[in-house]
């Protein structure tokens, strides 16, 4: 009468372990999508972004900022950008951009935005309520430490935040010079136009 005990004792495991099995692979492939997206971007001279990494490996801003090996991937990325100078290769992109892709592109910064701030909103919340839970189990240095964490994390928030400010407001700029383009071309146009004699 104990066999079947034992055998439903052994299912849960098998099942625990093609979970954790799953995630683990799961989570591999992430982080190769991840660093894919920043060698694609580093090769293309687009510029790298926390977002723009999420964005491309179709993952969470949260996996980037707590993978250690796709986090340090970004960093290293931006650093190489600055270094050399990421604006490069971009300027031939921006002609062949019309305005409404400009706009898109800028509905999807503002949308990025308000994510990072619902995000940021959040996760000061949840410190709010378990910090004074945890200050009783936690040691000093442990509670050090975890300040640290939290402080490193609002840093990597505002820093993303400010990045997508910055994008919005490049975007903006691209926008006006594409629709002054646009209205100097429709102009030009015209005045081809009427200065084709007529048969």
């Amino acid at each position: 009468m104990k066999i079947p005990a034992a055998s439903g004792g052994n299912d849960r495991n098998a099942r625990v372990e093609r979970l954790r099995v799953s995630r683990a692979k799961d989570s591999e492939d992430k982080t190769r999508r991840a660093l894919d997206a920043v060698d694609g971007l580093l090769r293309s001279g687009r510029r790298i972004t926390v977002a723009q990494v999420a964005r491309e490996a179709s993952v969470s801003t949260w996996f980037v900022y707590n993978q250690p090996q796709v986090h340090q991937a970004v960093q290293d990325g931006i650093t190489a950008q600055r270094t050399r100078g990421h604006q490069k290769s971009r300027t031939p992109e921006v002609s062949q951009v019309s305005p409404a892709g400009l706009r898109t592109d800028l509905a999807l910064a503002r949308e990025e935005i308000k994510d990072l701030k619902k995000e940021r909103d959040r996760l000061r919340n949840r410190v709010r309520l378990s910090l004074g839970a945890e200050l009783e189990g936690v040691n000093q240095h442990g509670l050090i430490e975890r300040v640290q964490q939290i402080e490193h994390r609002n840093t990597a928030l505002e820093q993303a935040l400010s990045e997508a400010r910055d994008q919005i407001a490049a975007l903006e700029s691209q926008l006006r010079e594409a629709e002054d383009d646009l209205t100097a071309a429709r102009a030009s146009l015209r005045r081809a136009m009427r200065s084709v004699p007529t048969p």
